[in-house]
């Protein structure tokens, strides 16, 4: 973890491009963090030190180099009750707690239930991320004067045509640069950062949170702890998962969410709300040419220097050149081609990755979203398996035996099929069930092939039970009744 071929590879890799593209992400870190602190309901400074605090810890104990955790407005609507019913102390107390939290989700492997999320929901989460992004920019668009928008246009035009005369600088530092100058020296009345709300001027100090230490402060933040620690994980894996695609390299999830918890339980003790992975700054950091720690490291050191050295300066910053950068992130999140391959892959995967965006869009909440989605795959999944389930028979020639074939997955949405393909009412010497090309996933298919074997007994058959792989027949050996003293009449639960 600390040895010189990881701290060259992880931190040392890229310092010209780190350093520049952590200062692009400093600066539009600001109004998010403000803007985020406003949902919650809270003071500025408490989104803005908890940005420098999660973004410098995570690049140091985080376990995917060169993405952006900072506060976030999916953790910061859910506090909003906390700190209007109890006051912001038992917000830090509850941002202590969702550390812990996430750091025994990293212990227990939760960061493997990713593996159930399917692409189609990984690019509708990214599409309804990129409407939100684009969305969050209204109130800096609309009912403002009209020298915003040639200031917007002119800052998007710098982002895009200004890579053509060198890649050197990130174009969104020229764009920030470049307007601000503009808009300094001409006295142009846009809105600023410091519209926004009031920088603090001194640094973040360690502090325990001023609640009293009993079961009932613990019964009170818990449930929002909870909440807070389930979906910033969920957010910073899936956040995750798409730099690892945007970037082609892999990260370790389990080292993420213990990352994530432990810089959320420490951003608790310095006045800060909690956090997580930022998809829209992380692609800032990436097209700007950010890949290592070191840009993590830089964005969040590079915010407490900006407002706490350079505030008054900051203040002076428009608003349009950062509506600019967002609204650039925004088009380069979205996935332009999965438009297309709407009408090109099967429409179940299509289905899902719409219903994912809508939900998010309509709720503005990442979870409920990715959680439909996730449900919407697993019902697809489990018909299209159920569809493959097939059963075949054979008569005998003498007719006194029938042999039925099963092949497919015999589970709890193929075991109604399963007992409609028999007929019981046959009359049969013996019946032979063969499962060779079958397996027994759950409880449910036991206890129906239970059935079936009872059914067919109590008509006058006796019933053998053949090709049970490895893992079907320790299933059936440990839950079947059919073979055991007793349990003729008593199948299996379900």
């Amino acid at each position: 973890m600390f040895s010189l071929a990881s701290l060259r590879s992880e931190w040392l890799a890229n310092p010209r491009g780190d350093i520049l593209a952590g200062i692009v992400v400093a600066l539009a870190l600001i109004p998010e963090a403000i803007g985020f602190s406003i949902i919650a309901g809270v003071d500025p400074k408490v989104g803005l030190y908890a940005s420098f605090s999660i973004a410098v810890i995570i690049s140091l104990v985080g376990g995917r180099p060169g993405m952006i955790s900072a506060a976030t407005a999916s953790v910061a609507v859910l506090v909003v009750p906390l700190v209007r019913d109890h006051g912001v102390q038992y917000l830090f107390a509850a941002t202590i707690l969702m550390g812990i939290i996430q750091v025994i989700a990293g212990f227990l492997r939760l960061d493997l239930l990713m593996q159930y999320v399917s692409r189609s929901v990984v690019t509708g989460f990214v599409n309804a991320l990129a409407i939100l992004i684009f969305m969050a920019q209204f109130p800096q668009l609309i009912g403002v004067h009209w020298l915003t928008y040639p200031m917007v246009a002119g800052g998007l035009a710098i982002i895009y045509l200004f890579p053509y005369v060198t890649k050197m600088v990130p174009s969104p530092l020229i764009a920030i640069i470049v307007l601000t100058v503009i808009s300094i020296y001409l006295g142009l009345e846009v809105n600023t950062v410091g519209d926004m709300g009031q920088l603090p001027d001194a640094l973040p100090s360690f502090a325990l949170p001023d609640v009293p230490l009993t079961f009932e402060t613990l019964r009170i933040i818990f449930p929002y702890s909870l909440t807070m620690a389930a979906v910033g994980l969920l957010e910073s894996l899936l956040t995750a998962q798409i730099v690892d695609d945007l970037t082609d390299t892999p990260s370790d999830k389990r080292r993420e969410c213990k990352g994530q918890g432990i810089a959320n339980f420490v951003t608790g003790f310095f006045g800060g709300m909690g956090g997580c992975a930022m998809i829209g700054q992380s692609v800032i950091n990436v097209k700007s040419g950010g890949s290592t720690r070191l840009s993590t490291f830089v964005a969040g050191a590079f915010l407490l220097f900006l407002i706490v050295v350079l505030g008054p300066l900051v203040s002076q910053i428009p608003m349009p050149s950062l509506v600019a950068v967002m609204i650039m992130v925004s088009i380069g999140t979205f996935s332009w081609k999965s438009i297309k391959d709407l009408k090109r892959h099967p429409w179940q995967s299509s289905v899902v990755m719409v219903v994912t965006v809508i939900v998010v869009v309509w709720t503005h909440d990442l979870a409920q979203g990715v959680l439909a989605g996730v449900l919407l795959s697993g019902l697809f999944f489990a018909s299209k398996v159920r569809g493959l389930f097939t059963v075949s028979s054979e008569l005998s020639p003498d007719g006194t035996c029938r042999t039925y074939r099963i092949v497919g997955q015999v589970f709890f949405a193929s075991t109604e099929r399963f007992v409609d393909a028999f007929d019981f009412k046959e009359v049969l010497d013996k019946v032979v069930i063969d499962v060779s090309a079958a397996h027994f996933w759950d409880i449910s298919a036991v206890g129906t092939l239970d059935e079936a074997v009872h059914k067919f007994r109590r008509e006058g058959a006796s019933v053998e039970v053949v090709g049970l792989n490895e893992a079907s027949a320790t299933m059936v050996d440990k839950f079947a009744t059919h073979d055991k003293p007793g349990g003729e009449s008593q199948p299996a639960g379900h």
